[in-house]
């Protein structure tokens, strides 16, 4: 009898999971990938196994917004997958640990506990992640559950990264920069000894390009910069945020403008960045690529400005650059906006292979390039098993 673990990653309106047969030691194995989506409105639960090939596609039009019984609809459906194998604990992401989780940890009523307190550092993400935590705490209690915070790997960032020009004792009230994404960063971190091994003993910025988008600056596979700070508002320009925003602007908008704290929040978490700029033409980098209002236009460039700006000070955190890595939807799948990106950065040695880029090749860069330029795919639901199967094996 096999064992396996079970990966959730909870969103605002969708649930994306993954099951991973484990093998041995640090060797898991996919064997099936799915997600629900629109759980607020028509729930769609779609499984794929690890070729591709449907498993289950199901519409629940009565479900709407009871997300309880759906996250533990996917535990007891993928157990009737397992058949005689055991799913010996499911991982979560959890976009923020604070200042004091710096590593996956086993779920317990302390910990959710400590969670909970930390919400008000990401009050739209922290509920979301937490909420299938605690319905398959409630209907499985026998079940191990991990939490793998997205801010982790970023505790390696030098104080003189993390801290705000504030007076001290906010500090203390953990107002800081945390940074994000740090799975989808861990999961690259691995991968680049095999793929890249004189880059994995260099200085990376990794550009995680999707709809929540950021940049880290690696060295020697350690974070030691990002772009996301406090929020995952900071930084770059993304899907509906506007990333970094001269705070003198809310206080216009507040004091000047007469908006409420909620008007503010939705500005800025949904009404922002690429969908705002394009005028409401989307917040979806595929539909923007081929529209032909100059709006789209604008907002792809601005995009990509952003991001030729940030790396430049990344690169001055590094102290030098020896490649470059784009990850994630936009990442993997847009050669336009890396081509935008590397022409912005040709002063930094950056020389990208047009051919290349257009087949989307591991390597994009030319041969004359004084730095590498790759494009590794993420696999954070990867990096959330690995994280939960050393978690339970050392308990």
């Amino acid at each position: 009898m096999a064992e396996a673990i079970l990966t959730l990653n909870a969103g605002s309106s969708s649930l994306k999971f993954a099951l991973f047969r484990v093998e041995g030691p640090d060797r898991l194995e996919l064997s099936l990938r799915g997600e629900i989506e629109m759980i607020a409105t028509r729930p769609h639960f779609l499984a794929r196994d690890a070729g591709g090939a449907v498993l289950a596609d199901h519409n629940w039009p009565d479900a709407a917004g009871a997300s309880q019984p759906l996250f533990e609809m996917v535990v007891g459906w993928t157990e009737a997958h397992l058949g005689a194998d055991r799913l010996m604990a499911v991982g979560h992401r959890v976009v923020h640990g604070g200042p004091n989780h710096a590593k996956p940890e086993r779920v317990t009523p302390a910990l959710l506990a400590a969670l909970d307190r930390i919400t008000p550092l990401a009050p739209l993400h922290q509920p979301q992640n937490l909420a299938p935590i605690r319905a398959i705490a409630a209907a499985r209690p026998e079940l191990p559950q991990v939490a793998c915070f997205d801010t982790a790997f970023h505790h390696t960032m030098p104080d003189v990264a993390s801290r705000f020009a504030l007076p001290r004792e906010y500090e203390a009230m953990a107002v800081r920069r945390y940074g994000f994404h740090g799975l989808s960063y861990e999961s690259i971190a691995r991968r680049l000894p095999d793929v890249a091994p004189a880059l994995a003993h260099g200085r990376v910025i990794v550009a995680h390009l999707g709809n929540g988008a950021s940049l880290c600056a690696l060295h020697q596979g350690r974070s030691i910069d990002t772009t996301m700070g406090f929020s995952a508002l900071d930084g770059l320009v993304m899907g509906t945020r506007p990333g970094t925003l001269d705070p003198g602007v809310i206080l216009y908008l507040l004091q000047e403008r007469g908006m409420t704290v909620g008007e503010v929040e939705d500005l800025l978490y949904r009404r922002s960045g690429l969908l705002g700029v394009s005028g409401g033409i989307a917040s979806d980098m595929r539909t923007l690529l081929v529209s032909a209002d100059i709006r789209a236009a604008e907002a792809v460039e601005l995009f990509t400005y952003r991001i030729a700006r940030e790396a430049g000070g990344l690169a001055s955190s590094l102290g030098g650059l020896d490649g470059i890595v784009f990850t994630a939807g936009i990442g993997e799948h847009a050669p336009p906006v890396r081509a935008a990106v590397c022409e912005r950065l040709e002063w930094l040695g950056a020389v990208l292979d047009p051919a290349a880029n257009a087949r989307g090749d591991a390597v994009i860069s030319a041969p004359q390039s004084r730095i590498e330029i790759r494009v590794i795919p993420t696999d954070e639901e990867r990096m959330i098993a690995r994280h939960t199967q050393v978690a339970i094996g050392s308990t």
